[in-house]
């Protein structure tokens, strides 16, 4: 026991601490004799409540605990030691001359770690105490471990958070530069994108999407008729009815829309709302006479909106029809073109809350 091996194997817990807790003063002698030799720092407890006072000025890293005391027994002593968050990780060794299984089981549910029974030798205390100690300098190192991969998670995750930050930013910066050029070909609906977007932001908010997807009818709706740069200025922007052939060709704008941005990934389903903001829930809308459910719910709210917007503003082939006409054709359309639950919505933003078209461009 007294051997150098002892000594030189415990060089590196020269700073470990030890609390032993008993009311009998030979067994502390004993037992602090025992681990300071091997290189332990011990503070000897008379009682629980000693025991509990010097552990609440210094924490150890380990504490040897008697069961029978006067006063405060070992298992009330653990039991205080595990509801106090600054020391429930001390590992705790119960030492005792009971026996019997209940007594053990007692001490394992006050919190012990470990169990040794009176008379000890030496050679098992000291292996016990080395054993718990190692895993508590292993729990110590695994807990700081993962202390620092949390902090290095976290600042990669706020400069990923940043950099998509940027991404949408730019997206956004690059979707309202497009708008702009698809205005500035056809001034005779000017400031339609922008109010078929604020429009469908309304009821997307009012039905309770998610932010992420209210952000993605925004932008969306500012550019839903990009497929129109491909019509020619004169089209857009003639009086009067249009002939078929020339018809067909405004309609193929949003074919157009979807393949100019089939390359672009967006974080949102840009590409299809464009696409299909124009099919009807009947199968009689185009390019691809979808039906229900196959209609993108994003591309359903800027139907409803893109309705409500063309038939109140002017147009250059007639003037415009006014919102109460507007409105009648999502109550006769509603559920049969355009879904009735989205046009349920929109018609109690303009019938209840007051909710008007914007005038400005800007918007």
């Amino acid at each position: 026991m007294n051997n150098s091996n002892d000594s030189n194997s415990n060089s590196d817990n020269e700073k470990d601490s030890i609390v032993i807790v008993d009311d009998n003063p030979n067994n502390l002698q004993v037992l602090s004799s025992i681990l300071q030799l091997a290189g332990f720092k011990v503070r000897p407890a008379l009682s629980g409540e000693i025991a509990l006072r010097a552990i609440g000025v210094s924490a150890p890293d380990l504490v040897l605990l008697d069961i029978r005391m006067p006063g405060m027994d070992g298992y009330e002593t653990c039991r205080r030691l595990k509801a106090d968050a600054v020391t429930r990780d001390i590992p705790v060794i119960f030492i005792s001359a009971l026996t019997e299984t209940a007594d053990k089981l007692a001490a394992f549910r006050a919190g012990g770690v470990d169990y040794v029974s009176k008379p000890f030798q030496a050679e098992e205390v000291l292996a016990r105490v080395r054993t718990h100690l190692q895993l508590r300098h292993m729990q110590r190192q695994l807990e700081s471990q993962v202390a620092e991969r949390t902090a290095e998670l976290r600042v990669t995750c706020d400069a990923l958070r940043e950099s998509q930050g940027q991404y949408r930013r730019m997206l956004e910066q690059t979707i309202q530069a497009i708008a702009f050029t698809i205005e500035k070909r056809d001034p005779y609906t000017a400031g339609h994108q922008a109010r078929v977007s604020q429009l469908a932001v309304a009821i997307a908010q009012k039905l309770g999407l998610s932010p992420d997807q209210i952000d993605g009818i925004r932008l969306g709706g500012m550019i839903h008729d990009l497929g129109k740069i491909s019509v020619p200025a004169e089209i857009l922007s003639r009086p009067g009815r249009l002939t078929e052939t020339e018809l067909m060709l405004v309609k193929s704008h949003s074919e157009v829309g979807g393949d100019i941005l089939r390359q672009v990934e967006f974080p949102w389903p840009v590409k299809d709302m464009i696409l299909q903001h124009h099919e009807r829930l009947d199968g009689s809308g185009y390019p691809n006479g979808l039906r229900g459910d196959e209609i993108l719910l994003e591309a359903r709210i800027l139907a409803v909106a893109d309705v409500v917007e063309a038939m109140a503003s002017h147009r250059p082939y007639r003037a415009a029809l006014g919102i109460e006409k507007a409105l009648d054709e999502l109550r006769c359309g509603s559920g049969r073109l355009y879904d009735s639950d989205v046009c349920r919505v929109c018609l109690r933003l303009f019938e209840t809350e007051g909710y008007l078209l914007s005038p400005s461009l800007s918007n």
